[in-house]
């Protein structure tokens, strides 16, 4: 697997754009004008975020101002030309997994957690209406008139025709997490690579906001994440990503302009 080796493939000259320095990265190809500026690296990707991300500051819920800084760096991307397909987690509302642990029965608290997903889901929406970007809500449970029924083929629709579209419901199953609902759909709608937006910018040896000696990796095969059991994301959708051929980018979602510059970690075969 060529991802992360970088080779200058070829140069050529295409309606007065030079095209040079073509960046391997299993599917992905990054295309340099002649005054220098990126114009897109990926075609079609699948952006992951923490529903803790949305709090901001805050303790719990939204953070109206970390939404719209949010919506105008998605905005910023779909100009470009990218598909962009987005899952958010719930966590910043409520979490299956800490209800059970509380007395929720499990089944339920999943449940409550795909419902924090689509309010989630509905707030970016509205952010990037805001904004002037058309999106999308598909949900994996049936809910109209809140989200359409996701499938792949209405989801690959909407990109084509310029929406970012935002899937909710992790995968409409209980026991399931939603960055295993990201690798499912970015494999799925097939992505270029899955942009994991965090609050740190990479991956490292341990949590950089707890340990200051913490190390980052320029570049980590996901078996060495299983050797280190690094928490990049969980174990079943890391799997379904190596085995998909689906790299993961980690990256600082909560720097503006991180997401344009696609800055971070490659975690790859």
């Amino acid at each position: 697997m060529l991802f992360l080796k970088v080779e200058m493939a070829s140069i050529s000259r295409k309606y007065g754009m030079i095209y040079f320095g073509f960046y391997y990265f299993t599917k992905y190809i990054s295309f340099v004008s002649t005054n220098g500026n990126e114009m897109a690296k990926y075609n079609r990707i699948l952006l992951k975020l923490s529903g803790e991300s949305l709090m901001g500051d805050q303790q719990y819920g939204i953070d109206v101002n970390r939404l719209n800084e949010y919506a105008a760096q998605i905005k910023a991307v779909a100009d470009m030309g990218v598909q962009v397909s987005i899952v958010i987690g719930g966590g910043n509302i409520f979490r299956g997994l800490s209800g059970a642990s509380k007395g929720y029965d499990r089944v339920k608290g999943d449940q409550m957690g795909m419902l924090a997903t689509v309010i989630n889901s509905l707030g970016l929406s509205s952010a990037l209406t805001a904004v002037g970007q058309k999106s999308r809500v598909l949900t994996a449970i049936r809910m109209e008139p809140i989200g359409e029924l996701y499938s792949k083929w209405k989801a690959i629709e909407s990109m084509e025709q310029g929406e970012v579209v935002i899937l909710s419901c992790g995968t409409g199953n209980p026991f399931f997490t939603t960055d295993t609902g990201s690798s499912l759909r970015g494999i799925e709608i097939e992505a270029d690579v899955m942009l994991k937006g965090t609050r740190v910018d990479g991956v490292y040896t341990a949590d950089p906001e707890k340990d200051p000696t913490a190390t980052k990796f320029d570049t980590i095969s996901f078996d060495e994440v299983y050797k280190r059991d690094l928490k990049v994301m969980d174990m079943t959708a890391t799997v379904m990503c190596k085995e998909n051929n689906l790299p993961i980018v980690v990256f600082n979602m909560d720097k503006p302009g991180n997401l344009e510059k696609l800055i971070g970690t490659y975690v790859h075969a």
